[in-house]
């Protein structure tokens, strides 16, 4: 029996190397990616393949399929796992920032699904897999750009997923909550660098520079490997369900969204009135 075949984005850390790491396990071929080769060294030790993909790069993500293609003869899986948030009140935002967020978060998925596309109709089979979150159906004050990046993954893959549905293709939405990952630690770097304070929003920054950012360890985190598995769940089932929440945050916090918008804006300014 042919092993299947997996292309991982974002392989160095996290999600994504957990995500490797479970592929691996249950005897897939992995193509673990990340933008330098040496972040993913002990993954080639441990027997994935692996590449150098920057998903900004057009160039990056032609090469990566092309390869996958000619070594494998086909490609399973595509697991767009690459992501970052770029944390910070709207207005104090500088439009380069949000077009950075998109072209990671939104753009980067989508140049590698134009490009495995092809492949997978014409095999007739194939799944892909895009690690979105609970923000991307929950928009909160101080994640608006990062919200909205992922707010824009989630219609992009729900408009795929009946897209592709004639030709045998999967298309599935991954949405955790608080991981325990170094996430937080970049979106910290990206709310300090990444902004420009108007002077109107000090509650907001105090409540991140507080510790209280969406992801890193924390009572409410779970561990990448919960994610990893959900992921894979996905990619074998021959009828995936269209989202998967991951994690009891995820899984009460989507519920938020039935609530009237006049009363979720309520709850928002009352938390930023609590010291």
């Amino acid at each position: 029996m042919t092993a299947k075949t997996v292309l991982i984005t974002g392989a160095s850390s996290g999600i994504g190397r957990a995500s490797a790491e479970a592929f691996l396990d249950e005897d897939w071929t992995v193509y673990a990616t990340a933008r330098d080769t040496d972040d993913v060294a002990d993954l080639a030790e441990a027997g994935c393949e692996t590449l150098e993909l920057d998903v900004t790069v057009q160039g990056d993500a032609e090469a990566a399929i092309e390869r996958v293609i000619e070594e494998e003869g086909r490609l399973d899986c595509l697991v767009n796992n690459a992501g970052y948030a770029q944390f910070g009140p709207v207005e104090d935002v500088p439009t380069e920032r949000v077009h950075d967020q998109f072209d990671v978060n939104v753009y980067g998925p989508h140049r590698l699904i134009r490009e495995a596309l092809p492949h997978m109709r014409e095999q007739g089979d194939g799944t892909i897999v895009n690690v979105s979150s609970v923000a991307g159906r929950i928009a909160t004050p101080g994640m608006g750009v990062y919200n909205s990046s992922k707010f824009a993954l989630e219609g992009l893959t729900d408009a795929l997923r009946a897209e592709v549905d004639d030709y045998g293709v999967d298309a599935v939405l991954i949405e955790p909550g608080p991981v325990d990952t170094s996430f937080g630690d970049r979106a910290d770097e990206e709310l300090d660098d990444g902004t420009e304070r108007s002077g109107a929003y000090e509650s907001i920054y105090a409540f991140y520079e507080e510790g209280q950012t969406f992801g890193g360890a924390s009572a409410l985190s779970i561990p990448p490997t919960d994610v990893a598995e959900t992921i894979l769940e996905a990619a074998c089932s021959p009828d995936p369900e269209p989202r998967y929440p991951v994690g009891q945050v995820a899984k009460y916090s989507v519920l938020f969204r039935f609530v009237p918008d006049r009363i979720r804006d309520g709850v928002y300014r009352l938390a930023g009135k609590l010291p």
